[in-house]
């Protein structure tokens, strides 16, 4: 009997439909299941989603290219990137100096998501459906906590930090200019993230605390807060007013040996937060999982005529291009995340003079800079 899509795509977030509409493209019939869940592991429930992504110049093009870039309110370009330490170490980044037009996008989530929706809603090679129906390969997208991931027995090796992001949007006293902020002090993680275009007031709060200190945190009235958030902050933005709720959720360093396979003669990929969860002190999450889904759908166009979709040699060509890159930046981020969240004395020294020594190192620091931006 002849199926009645080429692809299933499980997990219609941002990856999912970012995969669905670049397959549609390729003219292959494409089963996006619906799923709307709330976010994995989260603390606290949140009325609104107040998530807002780091992408960057290659994730940018590909949301171009499927016509889904939000417009520039919705994703403000970041010219300056200021990074403080916890005894003086100091690193900046500076779009003029990298002859680039931005460091990265802070895209607002449910806006993105929108777009997105609405395209593949239009799209006449994609139908929503409301569960997993047979197709030649089924591609996984649900996120960390995959249950997919879970009835296929792949194993999914995850090391907790024992830390939670507290996300939020806040008004500014000052207007942020453009300029992403992070603080690295005592093993918190502290980031304020520009929102509203180049004129903007309102930042994306993002904050990496103990799990202790979260819960402690969680239960401050609105203005205590805020008034802990200046304090850490050194008041840069002057006064902070919190304008949503609060949302938290645990953080985890996890990755999967096995991207594909054959389960019961139905070829599977994975891709996304379901095949890797990284740190986001960098930002870098959403910009793997898109950077996941760009591989797999070029892999699909360029394959042999005579291959199908859920070829096993196909798919392990996609598993070897994108192992290498999400290794990288998974040991990158959890030796980052472990050398700050180290008090000691002779960390604290060590940590804020390699801030300094990178910050002067010229070309390295260039490189570096490149690399995260994906250019």
């Amino acid at each position: 009997m002849t199926q009645a899509f080429d692809i299933c795509i499980r997990g219609s977030g941002i990856v999912g439909r970012t995969l669905a509409l670049l397959l549609a493209r390729e003219r292959l019939r494409v089963g996006l299941v619906a799923s709307n869940p709330a976010p994995a592991g989260a603390v606290t429930p949140a009325t609104a989603d107040v998530r807002a992504f780091a992408l960057n110049a290659k994730s940018k093009a590909l949301l171009e290219s499927l016509r889904c870039w939000p417009d520039a309110r919705h994703a403000t370009e970041v010219r300056n990137m200021r990074v403080l330490g916890d005894d003086g170490g100091e690193v900046n980044f500076s779009a003029d100096a990298l002859k680039v037009p931005g460091l990265t996008w802070i895209v607002d989530v449910p806006t993105l998501e929108a777009l997105l929706a609405d395209a593949a809603r239009f799209q006449p090679q994609i139908e929503i459906i409301d569960a997993p129906q047979p197709a030649s390969l089924t591609v996984i997208c649900e996120g960390k906590a995959s249950r997919t991931r879970e009835e296929l027995g792949i194993d999914f090796d995850v090391t907790p930090y024992h830390q939670t992001a507290i996300a939020a949007r806040l008004g500014c006293e000052t207007p942020h200019g453009q300029v992403a902020r992070q603080w690295f002090s005592k093993g918190d993680i502290l980031a304020f993230l520009p929102l509203d275009g180049s004129q903007g007031s309102t930042i994306a709060l993002v904050w990496s605390v103990h799990e202790d200190k979260a819960q402690a945190l969680l239960a401050l009235s609105p203005f205590d807060f805020c008034q802990q958030l200046e304090a850490a902050s050194q008041g840069c933005l002057g006064k902070l007013t919190l304008c949503s709720e609060r949302s938290a959720w645990p953080l985890q360093m996890a990755h999967t040996e096995r991207w594909a396979g054959t389960h019961q003669g139905m070829a599977w990929a994975l891709a996304g937060d379901a095949a890797h969860n990284v740190h986001p002190l960098a930002g870098q999450g959403l910009n793997l999982g898109l950077s996941d889904v760009a591989a797999l759908a070029t892999l699909l166009h360029e394959r042999e005529y005579w291959r199908g979709v859920g070829d096993e040699k196909l798919l392990r060509r996609y598993e070897r291009s994108r192992k290498a890159e999400v290794l990288a930046m998974s040991v990158a981020m959890d030796g980052l995340q472990r050398l700050f969240s180290q008090n000691q004395v002779p960390w604290q020294t060590v940590r804020n003079w390699g801030m300094n020594e990178f910050e002067k190192s010229g070309l390295i620091k260039q490189w570096v800079a490149r690399q995260a931006m994906g250019s």
